[in-house]
């Protein structure tokens, strides 16, 4: 009987350890799907030119609105060229900001290898 459990080189310790992983496993799952909702859910500005020029995207990087000041219209094509990429730039580094901060949280403490 002393024999029992050790079949795959697994003690009763090991599999406690084994149960272990397999919830925090579980938990980040499920995390992750709350944390794409919430993202999916988020509005993250970036702006240029001191708010000329807005663009907004959800927390996963799909964009959802463009705001474009008349004064930045005055400025001629190339000037509004660049102030919607600067914009978009400050929007995307924001929302890759913001995804890092909460996937961090999600597996703070988890001793997740890699993470």
């Amino acid at each position: 009987m002393s024999k029992q459990g050790q079949g795959f080189g697994f003690g009763l310790g090991k599999m406690k350890e084994l149960t272990e992983a397999f919830k925090k496993a579980q938990q980040v799952q499920e995390g992750a799907k709350k944390l794409q909702e919430e993202l999916e859910a988020m509005e993250i500005q970036g702006e240029s030119g001191g708010g000329l020029v807005k663009i907004v995207l959800s927390g996963n990087q799909e964009p959802r609105r463009v705001e474009i000041a008349p004064e930045a219209i005055n400025e001629g094509v190339e000037v509004l060229s660049d102030l919607v990429e600067a914009a978009m730039r400050d929007a995307y580094a924001k929302s890759t900001a913001t995804m890092r901060e909460r996937m961090e949280e999600l597996t703070d403490g988890l001793n997740l290898p890699g993470m």
